[in-house]
């Protein structure tokens, strides 16, 4: 979910209230640090902020991970044609609570056991642990050559350039500006004023995010069905 800003358009409005002409007290790139710090910040306590879609291929057997770039899965929708996001799609995936499929049938992992399916290509269920993010399981395991559509969150990577353009969407930039002010302000912290608008900026970076345990809660796979 990246957004169409560049970093310039934010730092030129963080410089304009810091009165940084030029760029005297704070630098181009220690900014440009900020900016991503709070683009990762934003990513951390609001994962859906970078959610993105891709097309992955199975690793062979029921444990697999999402994208190296990726902080947490939210769903796993259906089984793809192959990586390309063309790609024909096929059979939806439904989630399921792991406790229930280890309950009902705990060699499911084993392709080997009598009675068991052998491991093909087409996935009908996937299971998810929050505590382990960028793990997740699907059900029946594969044997190779299967693809999934999957929505995950994105980590944001470090923006090196002033036309860079920002990771997360436009609706966070007023929670960017008020991180690089906080970030800022902080750097004189040793003035008393300065480190109460560094609070005040990070209470306002965390306002704009709406920071709720409901807003945390609406981030996680809710979707379950029964094993068949």
């Amino acid at each position: 979910m990246a957004g169409t800003l560049t970093a310039a358009n934010i730092l030129t409005r963080v410089n304009n209230i810091l009165q940084n002409t030029g760029n005297i007290r704070w630098s181009s790139s220690e900014q440009l640090e900020y900016l991503s710090d709070g683009q990762r910040e934003i990513a951390m306590i609001r994962p859906s902020a970078t959610a993105t879609h891709a097309n992955i291929q199975l690793a062979t057997g029921t444990e697999q991970s999402i994208p190296a770039d990726g902080l947490r899965l939210f769903s796993v929708n259906r089984n793809m044609a192959s990586t390309d996001l063309n790609a024909a799609g096929a059979r939806a995936i439904s989630k399921v609570n792991l406790d229930v499929i280890n309950s009902e049938e705990p060699s499911w992992h084993d392709p080997t056991v009598t009675g068991r399916a052998a491991h093909g290509t087409v996935v009908k269920h996937y299971m998810f642990d929050d505590r382990d993010p960028r793990k997740f399981f699907v059900y029946p395991g594969v044997s190779g050559n299967a693809y999934v559509e999957v929505v995950y969150s994105k980590n944001p990577t470090t923006l090196t350039a002033t036309l860079d353009t920002i990771q997360v969407d436009d609706m966070f930039v007023n929670a960017l500006i008020n991180f690089v002010l906080y970030r800022s302000y902080l750097k004189e912290g040793e003035f008393a004023a300065n480190f109460q608008r560094a609070g005040s900026h990070y209470q306002l970076f965390t306002q704009a995010l709406g920071l709720t345990a409901q807003a945390d809660a609406g981030d996680l796979p809710k979707q379950e069905a029964t094993v068949g």
